[in-house]
């Protein structure tokens, strides 16, 4: 790729880019979130249309007008969102579009012989006639490969392929990554976990702010000479906890049963509690639970038995409003489409749940425009949101970026109880530090935080208390003194303690 170039609506997202990759290796690209390395991917798959720049492939300058072209080309590309047909079978889903038939009529099973096979060729066992919603995350991403290497991908881009992996999964992956590279593969691993990037590649090449930093060989480079390379600073741990004192009780859950047809026994039977000056950590794999839990405690879901009290009064029946009115605060696990309206700029989002209060609203009814952009320009200062201008849309905005417009909102009122849900899922080294040291000031304030989040790092190095949640259930809980990544991992695999 050469002089590759990109722009949206005020945003330059690939600056005159330069990317070569060598046949058979595994490159990571390597960057901040809104570095420009998925536009750049998506360009070379032809999701988006070039501004500037030429694409060679195997020294033949090609054309990209769509998906198609890079298919035929010999590139795939595997999404952070799935796209898999859920109530399909692995094999419909791995030949959709390119099904086998004889004399003009599909042949079913001779698709499922060469799915099974190539499964099995590949490294990427699975059952090829399981029904994707049955499905963990896990086996769907091995569909996504298998799809791609079924229509003859040479060039696998994998796009943040870990970020709602467990780490067992994680290892399952990387075990397929390193046998499609040996029958000569070229895997480009976009991410911008260090740790991975240093397991995994043999070259990185990073961005910064659309640009390429440049390309090393991953055996050279430490942990913290990438992070300078990307970020363009040292990363420093920024918070320190005060005294661990915790107070009153502000959040109370007493034998709490959440769930529906899909999922009946969601939360089963939950009590916890959580105090003003500390972090209660909730760890667990995802769908244990946790997103039920959650819209539970914010009025977005009613509760089939059991109690949810906040300071001291039953919520449980209340509307979200309600709650909010009480001084709590939500960051949702989902940015985009829990958090922020993507329509709307950056500062009609800043005031979100606001609206129809002073001082953004006069007598209930009328915005009072200046106040709302007032208050945004201060939210983008205060929590160091990069955007050109506060009436750039939110869907313009990098996925770090918009994780901080959510946080500064949230934190703008200066909650007494915080609710974070995976508050740094998807984000780089750089913004994940920042959102981190954000709870950690609210809990050093005196506030209470209720913090949920898969990334067990994350929970082992934030929390004072450690829950842990298998298939609804609390079955641990650990103090920062005697939590540890073996002691976690035994409980996280339903092994109670």
């Amino acid at each position: 790729m050469k002089g590759i170039c990109k722009s949206f609506p005020g945003v330059q997202a690939v600056d005159h880019v330069d990317f070569e990759v060598r046949e058979g290796e595994i490159r990571g690209l390597l960057g901040e979130n809104g570095a420009g390395k998925s536009t750049l991917m998506n360009l070379l798959y032809g999701l988006y249309r070039l501004d500037a720049g030429t694409i060679e492939i195997f020294g033949k300058e090609v054309k990209i007008s769509g998906s198609h072209d890079a298919i035929n080309l010999g590139i795939g590309m595997v999404h952070q969102a799935f796209m898999l047909v859920s109530n399909l079978s692995v094999t419909e889903n791995v030949v959709l579009g390119y099904e086998p038939a004889r004399s003009g009529v599909l042949d079913m099973k001779e698709a499922r012989a060469r799915v099974e096979k190539l499964s099995k060729s590949a490294g990427l066992p699975i059952d090829p006639d399981a029904i994707i919603e049955n499905l963990p995350v896990g086996l769907k991403q091995r569909v996504e490969i298998l799809k791609a290497l079924y229509r003859g991908a040479k060039v696998l881009i994998l796009d943040e392929p870990t970020a709602v992996l467990t780490p067992v999964e994680v290892t399952e992956l990387f075990k397929s990554v390193r046998k499609l590279r040996e029958a000569g593969t070229t895997i480009i691993f976009i991410t911008h976990k260090l740790h991975e990037v240093k397991e995994i590649t043999e070259t990185i090449t990073v961005m910064r702010k659309g640009k390429v930093m440049g390309t090393v060989e991953t055996k050279d480079m430490t942990y913290d000479s990438l992070a300078k390379m990307m970020v363009g600073r040292e990363i420093v741990k920024s918070y320190s906890f005060s005294p661990y004192s915790p107070g009153e009780v502000l959040l109370s859950i007493k034998d709490l049963h959440v769930g529906d047809k899909i999922k009946p026994n969601a939360v089963n039977g939950v009590t916890l509690d959580v105090r003003t000056g500390e972090i209660v950590g909730l760890a667990g794999v995802d769908g244990n639970g946790q997103t039920e839990l959650v819209e539970a405690i914010m009025g977005l879901r009613r509760p089939t038995d059991g109690t949810i009290s906040v300071k001291g009064k039953v919520v449980s029946n209340l509307t979200t409003k309600e709650i909010l009115d009480m001084s709590v605060r939500h960051i949702p696990e989902d940015r985009a489409s829990q958090g922020l309206v993507m329509d709307f700029s950056v500062a009609e989002n800043s005031v979100l749940g606001s609206i129809g209060k002073e001082p953004f609203s006069s007598r209930g009814t009328f915005v009072v425009v200046e106040k709302v952009r007032e208050f945004a320009r201060k939210v983008v200062k205060s929590f160091s949101i990069a955007v050109p201008s506060i009436d750039v849309l939110a869907k313009n905005l990098s996925g770090g970026n918009q994780q901080k417009l959510i946080a500064g909102r949230e934190l703008s009122s200066d909650p007494d109880l915080l609710i974070a849900a995976q508050p740094t899922r998807g984000l780089d080294v750089g913004a994940t530090e920042y959102i981190q040291s954000l709870l950690v000031k609210t809990r050093n304030s005196g506030k209470a935080v209720f913090l949920v989040s898969a990334d067990f790092d994350e929970i082992l190095n934030l929390s004072d208390r450690i829950l842990i949640i298998f298939e609804g259930r609390i079955i641990g809980e650990l103090s920062r003194e005697n939590a540890s990544v073996q002691e976690l991992g035994k409980l996280l695999g339903g092994v109670a303690a």
